[in-house]
């Protein structure tokens, strides 16, 4: 695959397509095999983390024998994610331990790109960039030698994110959720880029949803010359100038093997594009008036995640993906839809007057397991 520019501020060049490092094979060496695949396919930049679980451990195995000098490789970590020890807090003093426990599990010299992981509120932007948070521990690790340049992970509401990136000159690459059902990014990807941060977009295909069935989806990307619905999705990504690179979870050879051909074909011709967005802004939340996800419907009377539960329902109504919502849907634990008491105090406060005890009974209609 060609390079291009990652950004303006960290002079690295990086493919199209990247290495997530959260769905790798439990067995070490099946982990080693595909990871080697994809560095031999061109794929370079390594995202991992000291939260995913045996990740780093597994990238160190695969780096040996000539396999790291061919990458860029990235770790993060923050208290607020995951402690790992009881007394794990936002310091500089924490953050450099958790960097020497990377390179001890990633055995390694040096990391190129440390990160500041998940930011999603501005109270925590605030603990790791104040005097002695977790980037100043970053900083110390790059006076040091141990790590080469540092960024951020966020998910955050963009409008907080666009409030914070005119004060992150420190941040060299950002990394955000961006796909077709979630474009509401697309502005703080377009100033990181003006900013010259490189770009990169986790979750592309929606956490695998984008993988599933939808009849409409798999003619769109028939219309638009694209392989598949993920061969569509991933390019789609591509045409936009605003982001360098996608990272794609790897778990087997056909994770890279796709991943790999969508860089390699581009992006969608310009009529394609077009139209791609023009079909994403007829399916929006907005577009089409359904929830929001603002939370005022919160809390419910028998603890349902009702936001949660809403967007099940919206990716399989408006998106046609009713397989991979009700597959979700499940993993969201209990207490579920079918919880609901229909007290109607949800509907009270909804600012759409959404109907949500009836979308609870669609949900638990449709989505749990029939006895």
């Amino acid at each position: 695959m060609k390079l291009i520019d990652f950004g303006r501020r960290s002079g690295l060049r990086v493919a199209r397509a990247s290495i997530g490092g959260m769905r790798l094979p439990e067995d070490h060496d099946q982990a080693v095999a595909v990871i080697r695949r994809a560095i031999d396919a061109g794929m370079r930049y390594i995202d991992t983390s000291r939260g995913y679980g045996e990740s780093e451990v597994k990238f160190g195995k695969a780096l040996k024998g000539g396999y790291r000098e061919k990458v860029i490789l990235s770790s993060k970590w923050s208290p607020w994610i995951q402690k790992v020890e009881p007394d794990d807090a936002p310091t500089a003093d924490c953050m450099l331990k958790r960097i020497e426990d990377s390179l001890r599990r990633l055995d390694v010299d040096c990391i190129d790109f440390y990160q500041v992981w998940n930011v999603h509120s501005p109270e925590l932007f605030e603990a790791a960039t104040r005097p002695g948070g977790t980037l100043d521990g970053i900083r110390r690790a790059m006076s040091e030698g141990l790590v080469r340049h540092t960024g951020m992970t966020a998910h955050d509401k963009p409008a907080n994110l666009l409030a914070y990136l005119p004060s992150c000159d420190w941040c060299e690459v950002l990394l955000l959720s961006y796909n077709l059902l979630d474009t509401s990014c697309a502005p703080v990807l377009a100033e990181a880029h003006r900013l010259g941060m490189g770009t990169i977009v986790m979750n592309p295909l929606a956490g695998g949803r984008l993988a599933g069935t939808s009849p409409e989806l798999e003619n769109l990307a028939r219309e638009c010359g694209a392989k598949s619905v993920p061969d569509l999705a991933l390019r789609w990504l591509l045409s936009n100038p605003d982001i360098d690179t996608y990272i794609s979870g790897i778990n087997k050879p056909s994770d890279v093997d796709g991943a790999v051909a969508a860089a390699e074909a581009g992006p969608l011709a310009p009529e394609a594009y077009a139209r791609v967005n023009a079909f994403a802004a007829a399916k929006s939340r907005t577009a089409v008036g359904y929830c929001t996800g603002c939370g005022y419907c919160k809390p419910c009377t028998q603890g349902i995640d009702i936001p949660e539960v809403m967007t099940r329902i919206y990716e399989d109504r408006v998106w046609g993906l009713k397989d991979a919502a009700a597959a979700r849907y499940r993993r969201m634990g209990k207490p579920r839809a079918d919880a609901c008491t229909d007290c109607g105090n949800c509907e009270a406060k909804c600012t759409r007057s959404l109907k949500i005890s009836d979308e609870m009974k669609y949900a638990a209609g449709n989505y749990e397991l029939k006895k």
